[in-house]
């Protein structure tokens, strides 16, 4: 790209968004605010770059300096336009009419740096410096190019981390519901089983009583059935019904607990004390700690590369030659006007994107066992005891768990 072409690229992409805004309606906020951006973006990287890399070599040329003043006034003016529309709200009722006022003033920029200063660079610069300009600059433009990527990757990266924490506190969210639903449902096989529990023990309470109503019901009728022998024969019967029927809960009422009887209390006698011995417990923690970080920079690097092509290309011959016989066989003697396209085949190039590898980035994650040694410590009693020598002492030593 020479050194005019790329002066202009800059200015014809910010025209496009400036009629892009101007498209735009007071109710489209979040697109105003969108183009608005790449518009502030484009105009500082077009006068950074002028700044940066032209003016100064054309301040020193005696023929340029005046133009360089003018540029960079026109600059500030530019910038202080662009300050009041980034602070103004984007559906301001006026905010189309100082984005007009804006492009207006871009214009007549951009229309003093193609008539004046343009050519008043080719003719104060030397080709080597025009070309060292236009180099720096390019690599200014690829530098901001490689930035805005940068961003947008990154951007890209909060977008998906942001997705994936949405995505895992909503899977938490399911968990803590199907948790509770679950413990509800336990909640309620539990007092289920209670009540069935509470059932079946009344009524093995209330079964005692029924089977002597029935034993008592018997003995009656056979007493009033039978004579006086009959009867004692029968309170026999009724009796050892009375026991066969009763015998099961006779047992496990002996064995429950009277309430009034009171229980002795067991225990040494006497007074006595007790001597608490202790011990440290080793207890071994990890936190994790920062090892660097890890930072993958991609670039875009340019190859020469060479294709041949075969071309082929028409061309009219046109020959004379005595013909085979002197008949006519056609029509002769009028005006007749041929017309022959010649075509000649040209090489096209074009370009397109593939992807030609991915890199991934992802962490691993490894295990290892460190032995960690520490000294712990322990309470241990030594006991004296009178009338004993001092050769007979021993140590009582708290038992390890």
């Amino acid at each position: 790209m020479n050194f005019r072409a790329m002066m202009q690229s800059g200015p014809a992409k910010a025209i496009e968004l400036f009629s892009k805004l101007a498209d735009t309606s007071d109710g489209a906020v979040k697109t105003r605010e969108r183009l608005f951006a790449e518009l502030k973006a484009e105009l500082e990287l077009h006068t950074s770059l002028e700044e940066q890399h032209l003016f100064p070599i054309l301040r020193k040329n005696p023929e340029t300096k005046d133009l360089v003043a003018d540029a960079i006034r026109e600059n500030k003016e530019l910038r202080a336009k662009l300050d009041e529309l980034d602070a103004l709200p984007k559906n301001d009722e006026t905010f189309s009419g100082k984005l007009a006022d804006l492009q207006k003033a871009f214009r007549q920029h951009a229309r003093d740096e193609k008539k004046e200063l343009l050519p008043a660079v080719q003719r104060a610069l030397s080709d080597e410096q025009v070309q060292d300009v236009t180099e720096r600059m390019e690599a200014g433009l690829a530098e901001a190019e490689q930035a805005k990527q940068d961003e947008a990757e990154e951007r890209r990266a909060r977008q998906r981390q942001d997705r994936e924490q949405a995505e895992f506190m909503a899977r938490q969210a399911e968990l803590r519901v199907e948790q509770a639903q679950t413990a509800e449902r336990e909640r309620a096989a539990a007092e289920q089983r209670a009540r069935a529990d509470a059932r079946r023990m009344a009524d093995a309470a209330a079964m005692p009583a029924a089977v002597a109503a029935k034993a008592a019901g018997e003995t009656a009728r056979l007493a009033t059935a039978a004579s006086a022998d009959a009867r004692g024969r029968a309170q026999a019967q009724a009796s050892a019904l009375t026991n066969m029927f009763m015998w099961p809960w006779l047992g496990a009422m002996q064995n429950m607990p009277n309430p009034g009887k009171a229980t002795p209390a067991r225990g040494p006698s006497g007074m006595e004390e007790v001597i608490p011995l202790g011990e440290e417990v080793l207890e071994v923690g990890k936190r994790t700690e920062n090892r660097g970080t890890a930072r993958i920079h991609r670039f875009v690097v340019e190859t020469p590369v060479e294709r041949q092509v075969t071309l082929q290309s028409e061309r009219v011959v046109v020959e004379r030659r005595r013909p085979v016989s002197d008949t006519a066989t056609g029509e002769i003697l009028t005006e007749v006007t041929v017309e022959v396209v010649e075509t000649e085949e040209v090489p096209t190039v074009s370009k397109r994107m593939r992807l030609r590898e991915e890199v991934v980035v992802r962490m691993e994650r490894t295990q290892r066992v460190e032995t960690v040694r520490e000294t712990v410590r322990r309470d241990e009693v030594e006991i004296e005891q009178a009338g004993r020598k001092r050769g007979n002492q021993h140590r009582a030593v708290a038992a390890e768990h």
